[in-house]
């Protein structure tokens, strides 16, 4: 890969490409190579307390469901908890289980005042592919990044 500044410049010019409301949008490896390099970067998991049992867990991961569960309602919550746990000046990383949820979440946090927030693309798990099934085309886990079983 490249440098933590080349990897950040080719996320911020995907934000910029995209049109998207944030600092920059991350592959999963990416993601990772700048969690470890950035002093201070926070990556936060904004799955359901249900994903993270039954599917799997980031160890080291920050965890704030961005939609409840059960219910799929969203967290009344999430900018308080978000607000509680990371600093706004942190370099903070969104993941979800495909990167829709992390997106929005991302946009939240910049308009709340985070202005290092950048989104995982593909997420934890990734696409469905044409038998419906997710873990086979990108995300985290088939990148082959750190995860446990819940």
């Amino acid at each position: 890969m490249g440098t933590l500044t080349d990897i950040l410049s080719l996320a911020q010019q995907r934000a910029r490409d995209l049109n998207l409301p944030y600092a920059g949008a991350l592959t999963p490896a990416e993601a990772h190579q700048v969690w470890q390099a950035a002093p201070g970067a926070r990556l936060i998991d904004v799955r359901t307390r249900a994903e993270w049992d039954w599917v799997g867990r980031i160890p080291g991961a920050a965890e704030i469901e961005w939609m409840s569960y059960p219910g799929n309602q969203p967290n009344a919550h999430f900018l308080t908890e978000l607000k509680r746990q990371i600093d706004p000046e942190a370099l903070t990383l969104f993941i979800c289980r495909s990167g829709q949820r992390s997106s929005k979440a991302a946009a939240v946090a910049t308009e709340a005042g985070y202005s290092n927030c950048y989104n995982v693309l593909e997420g934890f798990e990734g696409d469905k592919d044409a038998l419906g099934h997710r873990n086979a085309i990108g995300g985290w886990r088939k990148a082959g990044l750190p995860w446990q079983q819940g």
